[in-house]
């Protein structure tokens, strides 16, 4: 293989696969990105055996062929390269070439037929999203996924879809978050699948927060998304995940409708006395008015008053105050919305002029 490509032309793709390489790996071959040239274009594919990544450059090659090189050095190559620098890239057996000017590197190659790929997947239907319609669900959903639970199907993000709609779900046991999207999907029932962490936080570094044009593949153990020359592969979670609707609240008696950046800061503010192992915030609700309140072991307080429009009476109830202001950052109206039952249930909070973003947090006690 050999070809002479402009430093970009060759750092670019390669920044965009390189996340799926793994710094300690168990198999040698998925410490290497996979380059696989033909006469038009370049592809480079990494993969870590969960997720798999491919990125197309186009530019003209000498010599077809295969080869795997070091990711990681090759990317620390082509960083210390000087911007708009030609590159000549070669390989030849066991050992591949980079040239630039004066410069020369010679790195050891892995048969490139050892490389594990995830070429020919059988997938389902097209879904066409913009990337920034979905870069914007995940945000408003990833953060409430479990990490390392001991329930599997936890540590990952629920999509699901059904005639109309795609769906977004993420919980850890303690909150969950939920996301629904009106869109054009070509489905005759619902059907869910888990993404696993590693895909989502993949997925949320690729996807750009525009219009362009994602197209989305469901297959039985893996999921794919097209992202102009970008492929996202990943597998999936075997597992069922719990049953969302019984966990959102429905006859919440008691309303509060807040400023939601007025309450968000002052829950922050009242916040800054806690710590790690105490996260624990008090809210006690009267008529026009929300009190926040906080205590660490030192005793050291803060507190805080915001107007609300709320007349359902005295409550008090105590939460996690991350997840508070996690779910109240994911809304995007002026004005949120947060319904109570009583003291031991959980409260469920929404913006006050649309449903499709609902978060549950699980009440503390203090």
């Amino acid at each position: 293989m050999k070809l002479e490509a402009k430093r970009e032309q060759l750092l670019k793709p390669l920044q965009h696969v390189i996340g799926a390489v793994e710094r300690r790996q168990t198999l040698p071959i998925l410490s290497n990105v996979l380059l696989t040239a033909r006469e038009q274009d370049l592809t480079m594919t990494a993969t870590d055996l969960e997720v798999e990544l491919s990125a197309r450059a186009k530019l003209l090659v000498e010599v077809p062929g295969e080869i795997t090189l070091p990711a990681r050095r090759l990317h620390d190559i082509l960083r210390a390269l000087p911007e708009d620098a030609n590159v000549v890239l070669s390989g030849e057996g066991d050992k591949a070439t980079v040239r630039c000017g004066r410069s020369r590197f010679t790195l050891v190659t892995l048969p490139a037929a050892d490389f594990p790929t995830l070429e020919d997947l059988p997938f389902e239907g097209d879904i066409h999203l913009h990337q920034g319609a979905l870069r914007g669900m995940i945000e408003r959903t990833h953060f409430a996924m479990a990490q390392q639970d001991v329930r599997y199907y936890l540590n990952g993000l629920l999509l699901e879809t059904a005639p109309g709609v795609l769906r977004l779900v993420a919980t850890d046991g303690h909150r969950l978050a939920f996301q629904e999207l009106k869109t054009e999907v070509d489905a005759a029932e619902t059907r869910q699948i888990i993404v696993p962490r590693k895909g989502i936080l993949e997925l949320l570094r690729l996807l750009a927060d525009s219009d362009a044009e994602v197209v989305l593949n469901l297959g039985a153990n893996h999921i794919r998304l097209m992202l102009g020359d970008i492929r996202f592969t990943s597998k999936l979670i075997d597992g069922k995940f719990p049953d969302y609707q019984r966990v959102i609240p429905r006859d919440g008696g008691r309303v509060v409708i807040a400023d939601r950046m007025a309450l968000r800061s002052a829950l922050a503010r009242t916040g800054i006395v806690l710590n790690d192992k105490t996260q624990g915030i008090r809210l006690q609700l009267e008529d026009w008015i929300l009190r926040a309140q906080a205590q660490n072991p030192d005793q050291e307080e803060a507190e805080e008053e915001v107007e609300i429009n709320y007349s359902g009476g005295p409550l008090e109830i105590g939460f996690n105050v991350t997840y508070l202001l996690d779910a109240l950052g994911a809304l995007n109206g002026e004005l949120a919305k947060l319904s109570f039952s009583d003291a031991a249930s959980s409260c469920l909070i929404e913006e006050a002029e649309n449903e499709g973003s609902r978060h549950v947090i699980m009440p503390m006690r203090l």
